[in-house]
């Protein structure tokens, strides 16, 4: 199992790596982050690769099975990285990059043809909390894998604190919810 996560610093890649690190605890698993200018908002790229061996933790260009995209550029420029029978599962919301708030170039009007499209901020939101964005992303990716959601409530627990624990259940829930309707 390949998957990408893409971002923008901030968005909480690094986070929906190490829940889905726990939720294949049963399988060798490898683990890698691209950071490019993360802490001023640039593009943030984490690889999680899960098997019976895995040697290495990168992606090659076509070989993710799931892309997940935290913000709707970032899975544009992702998007090569996904095999014909990839999924994304992608953020709708837009973060506005330096060249287009300059004027210097225009966002892209090129979509996507086969991704699960979520407004993960209104349901983060609704969640209790924007920033849980990442984890209504991962509620929608937990729908391409077979685990149950107890599995993943499990893996939530580990990695988040108590105090914040209702809010990631409910954005997890309310993005597989999301992402389960036609």
């Amino acid at each position: 199992m390949n998957i990408l996560i893409a971002g923008v610093g901030g968005q909480g890649s690094l986070l929906a790596s190490r829940i889905l690190s726990h939720i294949f605890s049963d399988m060798d698993i490898k683990v890698s982050e691209v950071h490019g200018m993360s802490q001023r908002g640039g593009s943030v790229v984490t690889t999680v690769r899960a098997g019976k061996a895995v040697h290495s933790p990168l992606i090659n260009d076509g070989e993710a099975d799931i892309l997940i995209a935290l913000e709707f550029l970032e899975g544009l420029r992702w998007a090569h990285m996904l095999k014909p029978s990839g999924k994304a599962v992608v953020s709708t919301q837009e973060i506005m990059p330096m060249p287009v708030l300059t004027g210097a170039t225009a966002y892209p009007e090129r979509r996507f043809d086969n991704a699960i499209l979520i407004n993960a901020l209104a349901l983060a939101v609704q969640a209790g909390s924007p920033k849980a964005a990442n984890i209504v992303l991962l509620g929608a990716a937990s729908t391409l894998l077979d685990y149950p959601e107890e599995t993943w409530f499990a893996a939530i627990e580990k990695c988040v604190k108590p105090e914040y624990l209702t809010v990631n259940k409910t954005a997890f829930s309310l993005g597989r919810s999301a992402a389960e309707k036609p």
